[in-house]
């Protein structure tokens, strides 16, 4: 588990511990792997790794796939594209903003209309050229989107995934959250109110503020789990790497996309090699990635600050601040009746 993998965090956060990431080789889902009369779920599926995993999930004989999307159309278009090629599969357009609390609300009512619900990627995620918050949460919208709005789908998702488990099935529901290995190579304000400092447009960076949206997402995604039971919903996190072939960097500048496209020539892994990330997680984990950092088809650590006595102060005050800003939506009792089972 990642927890106990200190030894190796502080190689992840070096520019050569990116270098072996990158270039390390895929390994793939077992070819006799069989999804046939399963369910999945995929946001931010409509483009990009989410769209491609989709296809990749249905290649093993996916029966249901949901994909949630922001835009109907584009959830339509895409959705056409995987009807053709898997016509035996239902495929199903569900939307859901992650800016939106009641959009992502609404979202688990409708899961909770499914037979069986059998895996969960949180892939959703965006990042921001300018400080930009959302009207009804001023909060800054990377923050929202990559930390806060995940959070809230994550525990509004747990007693749906726990209910729809199949009986005598080989594994529970899993529940992978999309994390990024930029985590590693951040820094973060540790002292003090944990959210409060990404609320002011004071030091903003795209990249700094999606790294560090991540990492808080990192800590809340083992602490969440602490409160689950592996045997009925398995939650890990999952690193697909740095990925071309993804709209991800559409608000670039022409200079700063260009400069961004010359790298991901260089070192980016292709769409479908990032997508199998998400397959690892979601289908051939077991128990030993609950609540761990799952990158390159393998248990990685988490950043090297969640191991220190700063880190597990900096969790503990996270932990009450999300639960504090996501109690509007019971979290802390849907927390607390996991825990209690």
């Amino acid at each position: 588990m990642s927890s106990e993998l200190q030894s190796h965090a502080a190689f992840e956060a070096t520019l050569f511990g990116f270098f072996v990431r990158q270039f390390t080789k895929p390994k793939p889902i077992r070819a006799d792997t069989k999804l046939t009369g399963q369910t999945a779920i995929v946001t931010g599926a409509n483009t990009g790794i989410g769209l491609a995993s989709c296809r990749q999930f249905l290649g093993f004989g996916l029966s249901h796939l949901i994909m949630g999307v922001r835009s109907q159309a584009k959830g339509d278009e895409a959705a056409n594209q995987l009807r053709k090629e898997f016509p035996a599969a239902d495929i199903s357009v569900w939307i859901i903003d992650m800016q939106s609390y009641d959009s992502i609300q609404a979202f688990v009512e409708q899961c909770k209309s499914l037979p069986r619900i059998d895996m969960t990627v949180l892939n959703a995620a965006l990042m921001k050229s300018t400080y930009t918050t959302v009207p009804s949460t001023d909060h800054e919208i990377s923050v929202q989107v990559n930390y806060l709005s995940t959070a809230l789908l994550s525990i509004l998702l747990l007693p749906v995934l726990r209910s729809k488990k199949v009986p005598g099935a080989a594994r529970p529901p899993v529940l992978s959250i999309v994390g990024s290995d930029l985590a590693y190579r951040v820094d973060i304000q540790t002292k003090g109110p944990t959210m409060q400092q990404f609320d002011t447009p004071e030091g903003y960076d795209q990249f700094l503020w999606y790294g560090r949206s991540k990492l808080l997402l990192t800590f809340f995604a083992a602490k969440l789990a602490e409160h689950v039971d592996p045997d009925e919903v398995l939650v890990n996190m999952v690193n697909p790497g740095t990925t071309k072939g993804t709209s991800f960097f559409r608000e670039f500048s022409t200079l700063s996309g260009m400069m961004v496209g010359v790298l991901q020539f260089l070192f980016a892994r292709g769409v479908d090699v990032g997508a199998t990330t998400y397959l690892d997680a979601a289908v051939a984990r077991g128990k030993g990635s609950h609540g761990s950092f799952v990158s390159d088809w393998t248990l990685k650590p988490y950043p090297l600050v969640w191991y220190t006595e700063e880190g597990r102060e900096f969790d503990e005050k996270l932990w009450e601040e999300t639960m504090e800003e996501l109690n509007f939506a019971g979290a802390s009792k849907i927390v607390a009746d996991m825990t209690r089972r």
